[in-house]
């Protein structure tokens, strides 16, 4: 037998140190990992065999076993599911193929209560048995190949593949315990490790080898039986083995649909952000079930993209047992059970957000998932109401979060938008000069920071017969809301010289901008930079640049003048004396049009010129 020796992948060797050093606070979850690991083995072949049925014929009765050998003190975790080949045991055990991988490693703080989450989410379970095991042995053989492998490894850098013969398909992960862990050898705690865990698994759960080996299970599908049966422990326990987690449920959904079409699910929202949630792909990770044979996880068509952070299953009896994943996506039967869920889950959904002792759960969910949900918005035209009014904002009324209800309801007289603003981040929107106006008048800004928000905003248009609009484009309107009459309103100049001023802006700007107009939107800064009405959002242009989905051109905007401020009120009278051939004048409206270019965090055009205009009018400031 040749043995060849192997590095881990820089990740998982991080992740080997960290699980077996810091990470589980109860070492006893190293069981649950494996015997869940085992159970998927299983799952996968029953479904292999659906359409290959000599894959299984040899060995038709699946099953995980647990065998403790006190003398050689080792634990063996062993099922004939599909087994691995050589390839298998590089990808799933010596790397993490999964696309994030960079991602979830960043995510890493060293606090073991709030990695454990990350690492359960990352579904490298298999690597917990170093936390009990100072060496690990992995005999296994897949189903319809004749070569069996062996892999070891102890767990500190690097392991090892050969070729083993007379090796039964499936795998034998045996366990060499540290000093110390002898308890994992004992019958009645690995009963006891059994019940708490993995009861729920619909497979038998043996301990021993031979016939009469004694089960540790009830090896019945959870999500068939009645709510009633169900503890919370075992939701709890079902949901860590069906969604690879370390955290608690958030919500957790149990239904029984019937009539045209049957289907049970048993669905849980989780209580933290998967690492993958925002992966290209929108891959949801449900698992469907045909009469309690797994088919499949991630079915294209069985839940909408917006989502796919829901764990759980759904198992039906109305699909045939030996559908492909290929005929999964065309079947009329998907699309129904796709409606039903839903429905549902956005009903579920529903009932926490109207619940006000819960609200600051229902943030916590909707900081985890809102960025998700918005993209039905512009997907999902039939629910669009229900998920309009799960929409939860924060806004310049305060720290919480709002709902569009809340937002109607403190609009002023006079208002007939919902006005919102666009950027990057909350600190950054609120000191935005194009909200003074409205701060002024005690008008509400929603303060929208997740990308989605440039898509569905112009896809719904209005929310109850108030159109949304955004503070960056077009004309305030500020003049009809009433609100700020008892606020001192700065002194302006006459209208007549202040045209003066802007029409000589206009003049020396003409390249630039678009246009050049007094503000109703500016209290506190001179100037600002608005988009027309018809053109596109300042915040929007900056992201499709940044994706390289525009051109690296600049698009012409409207600069907005604040006369009541002590500049232009300057720069006004300086006009009015000296006209239009003042080239200090000239200097300064390119000076204002950068100073407004940068408090959009766009990119200046010729940094060289504006800081040599800058120096320039610093030294007659000083002269």
């Amino acid at each position: 037998m040749t043995e060849e020796r192997l590095n881990f992948q820089a990740e998982v060797s991080r992740l080997l140190d960290i699980v077996a050093h810091s990470l589980y606070s109860e070492k006893e979850v190293f069981l649950r990992e494996l015997v869940s690991n085992a159970s998927d083995a299983c799952d996968r072949l029953r479904y292999a065999a659906l359409t290959q049925p000599e894959l299984s014929a040899d060995d038709p009765n699946l099953k995980v076993r647990l065998i403790a050998d006190k003398e050689a003190r080792t634990l063996t975790i062993a099922d004939n599911g599909v087994g691995m080949n050589r390839e298998d045991l590089v990808e799933n055990l010596g790397t993490i193929a999964r696309s994030g991988t960079a991602a979830f490693m960043r995510q890493l703080t060293g606090d073991s209560k709030k990695d454990v989450s990350l690492i359960g989410q990352f579904g490298v379970g298999f690597y917990s048995a170093f936390m009990v095991a100072e060496k690990v042995e992995v005999l296994t053989r897949r189903a319809g190949e004749a070569q069996g492998w062996r892999w070891v490894s102890d767990g500190k850098g690097e392991f090892t593949i050969g070729e083993a013969d007379n090796v039964a398909r499936g795998a034998r992960v045996t366990l060499h315990l540290r000093e110390g862990d002898d308890e994992y050898l004992e019958e009645h705690r690995l009963r006891a490790i059994v019940r708490k865990y993995s009861d729920h698994i619909a497979i038998p759960i043996l301990f021993g080898e031979g016939e009469d080996a004694a089960a540790l299970n009830s090896a019945s599908a959870l999500w068939m039986r009645s709510k009633n049966e169900i503890t919370p422990e075992q939701y709890k326990e079902f949901y860590h083995h069906v969604g690879h987690g370390f955290d608690d449920p958030w919500l957790t959904i149990h239904w029984r649909a019937e009539g045209a079409i049957e289907y049970t699910n048993l669905l849980y929202v989780p209580a933290t952000r998967p690492f993958d949630l925002f992966d290209p792909k929108r891959a949801h990770r449900v698992k469907l079930y045909v009469k309690r044979v797994f088919i499949t996880e991630g079915a294209e068509g069985l839940l909408p993209p917006y989502l796919r952070f829901l764990k759980g299953v759904v198992d039906t009896e109305d699909l045939p047992l030996n559908i492909s994943r290929e005929m999964l996506q065309h079947n009329p039967m998907l699309a129904k059970i796709r409606a039903g869920i839903t429905r549902r889950v956005l009903g579920e959904l529903s009932r926490k957000a109207k619940d006000e002792e819960a609200a600051a759960e229902y943030q916590t969910f909707w900081e985890n998932f809102g960025a998700v949900l918005k993209e039905g918005l512009y997907e999902d035209y039939e629910h669009r109401d229900e998920l309009l009014k799960l929409l939860r904002f924060r806004s310049t009324n305060g720290d919480g979060l709002v709902s569009l209800e809340d937002y109607l309801g403190r609009m002023k007289e006079g208002q007939d938008a919902i006005y919102t603003i666009s950027g990057d981040d909350v600190d950054t929107l609120l000191r935005s000069p194009q909200l003074e106006g409205f701060r002024a008048k005690g008008v509400e800004v929603l303060l929208l920071t997740d990308p989605v928000d440039e898509f569905w905003v112009p896809a719904v248009g209005q929310f109850k017969d108030k159109a949304f609009k955004s503070v960056t484009r077009g004309g305030a309107d500020l003049g009809r809301i009433q609100g700020g009459e008892d606020k001192p309103e700065a002194e302006k100049p006459p209208e007549g010289d202040v045209a003066s001023l802007i029409a000589l802006f206009k003049l020396t700007l003409a390249e630039a901008v678009k246009d050049v107009r007094p503000s109703e939107r500016l209290t506190d800064s001179p100037v600002c930079l608005v988009a027309d009405e018809t053109d596109m959002d300042l915040h929007l242009e900056r992201l499709l640049k940044q994706h390289k989905q525009l051109g690296a051109g600049e698009s012409k905007r409207i600069l907005e003048l604040n006369p009541g401020h002590p500049l232009i009120k300057r720069l006004v009278d300086r006009a009015r004396t000296a006209g239009a051939s003042d080239q200090d004048l000239a200097e300064v409206a390119w000076l204002l049009l950068d100073q407004a270019r940068i408090v959009e965090g766009e990119a200046l055009p010729d940094p060289v010129a504006f800081a040599r205009r800058l120096s320039s009018m610093m030294a007659k400031g000083l002269a």
